[in-house]
């Protein structure tokens, strides 16, 4: 407790620092300054306003106690027992909700992202199902009013996909989707089976912080450009001019590839995108891995390997194996109802690093 008292005391003395700079004629002056403040003052207020919850609640917590011991009256003492239960819940609670705000913020939380969907195992059934999961993060963006937009696709000839990638940009992006990284199982009796024997397919989902060109810079040296004529399902012909471009960054091996637009120009500048994602994707893992080796957390690793949910049409249910939640609501989940998912992933991970911190 008192080291929570420590640090919330450094917070607010920040806050206060960051309010008397904000009235400096220098900074007042300065416009990317002020911006700069401005931002940092705005996320430390919420948690010095609850701060400021607890040190009443620990005022009044005294005050109650002083009653208990004071009163003779048996009444009088059952009432501040009562105070006493209700005010060291709100103590816990308060403590709880401050520890989670004093967390170290993810890096990349803020940023956009690049989601790239892949059939895996099951063949013309697994990119069926990669299609529905494109769907399914589409309309869930647009639940969030996040700009979408289609990097590279290619597809089936019956509608399924065998690789898609994708940007979503908007507030909490990538904080939101970073808990679909792994593999998606699906079991269900696809169309085409005249048994009705239920098949087990598999879908990966890679998501990846979108990262600046300050973030990633790209040598030209190390980088081979490679243009051809773009091609639709079956080897059909796209368009007649070699616009197609096929990125391959020289150190690391990593290979990208968009022929989505006419535009050569245009489809380098996306497949520019997606390699900086993954260099920088590359990179944050890299960090972690050496600061955190020895208890990686489960939730939120972006194991590509790790099965990470099991979509089970026969029973209309959805089980994510990193926590335990089944829920029977497979239709609306598949329509991007993914909040129940998201919210007790995030809350996961919040206990996890709590726990770490202990």
């Amino acid at each position: 407790m008192s080291t929570l008292l420590e640090k919330l005391d450094a917070v607010q003395r920040r806050s206060e620092e960051i309010t008397v700079k904000l009235a400096d004629p220098a900074v007042l002056g300065d416009a990317a300054e002020y911006s700069r403040l401005s931002k940092l003052l705005a996320d430390l207020t919420p948690l010095v306003e609850e701060y400021q919850r607890l040190r009443e609640t620990l005022r009044q917590l005294e005050d109650a106690r002083a009653l208990y011991r004071e009163s003779a009256d048996a009444e009088m003492r059952e009432l501040a027992q009562a105070e006493l239960d209700a005010l060291t819940a709100r103590q816990a609670a308060l403590e709880a909700s401050l520890q989670r705000r004093l967390l170290p913020k993810d890096p990349a939380d803020d940023r956009n992202t690049i989601l790239e969907i892949r059939a895996g195992a099951g063949g013309e059934e697994a990119a069926l199902f990669a299609a529905e999961l494109l769907r399914m993060y589409t309309r869930y963006a647009e639940r969030r009013r996040w700009k979408v937009e289609m990097i590279s696709v290619s597809l089936t000839g019956i509608g399924g996909i065998k690789e898609a990638i994708l940007s979503a940009e908007g507030q909490g992006a990538y904080s939101q989707l970073k808990f679909e990284s792994g593999v998606h199982r699906v079991q269900r009796v696809p169309a085409t089976e005249a048994s009705g024997r239920i098949h087990t397919s598999t879908v990966t989902v890679a998501v990846l912080p979108e990262a600046e060109e300050v973030d990633v810079q790209i040598s030209p040296q190390d980088l081979r450009v490679d243009v051809y004529r773009s091609t639709g399902p079956g080897g059909q012909s796209v368009n007649t001019t070699d616009s197609a471009v096929r990125l391959t960054h020289i150190p690391t091996g990593l290979v990208v590839t968009c022929q989505d637009e006419k535009s050569q120009h245009k489809n380098k500048a996306k497949a520019l995108k997606v390699l900086r994602s993954r260099l920088y994707e590359m990179e944050l893992r890299r960090q972690k891995e050496s600061i955190d080796r020895d208890r990686r957390s489960q939730v939120g690793s972006g194991e590509r390997a790790e099965k990470i949910r099991t979509y089970n049409f026969p029973q209309n249910r959805v089980t994510d194996h990193r926590i335990g939640l089944t829920l029977h609501n497979l239709s609306g989940v598949l329509e991007g109802d993914l909040d129940g998912l998201v919210q007790a992933l995030a809350s996961q991970e919040q206990a996890e690093r709590l726990k770490a911190l202990a």
